[in-house]
């Protein structure tokens, strides 16, 4: 079972007044359970009215993508420091 952030939670509850109907609402926050992505999802659900199931269900993919290519980009960085203090001191070897 995946626990809900408190973001997700809310952003579940906003969906529910909004109309939507409930498992939908569960399987987006499923998906979205984090602060960082169901954040932006309340931001587009606030910015926006009346969107249908297949709009919302595909700005769930466009943030889950975006959230991806960041955690991405997160880990080519760490790679890259390593390499940069290898090339700068090389293996750190113990005599």
């Amino acid at each position: 079972m995946i626990i809900k952030s408190e973001k997700s939670k809310e952003l579940y509850n906003l969906m529910l007044k909004k109309g939507y109907p409930e498992v939908f609402c569960d399987e987006i926050t499923k998906n979205l359970n984090t602060d960082f992505t169901a954040k932006r999802m309340i931001g587009y659900l606030r910015y926006y009215q009346n969107l249908s199931l297949e709009v919302i269900a595909d700005e769930m993919l466009a943030i889950l993508s975006d959230r991806d290519r960041i955690m991405k980009k997160i880990e080519l960085e760490k790679t890259n420091i390593a390499w940069n203090e290898y090339l700068q001191n090389g293996f750190d070897e113990e005599e």
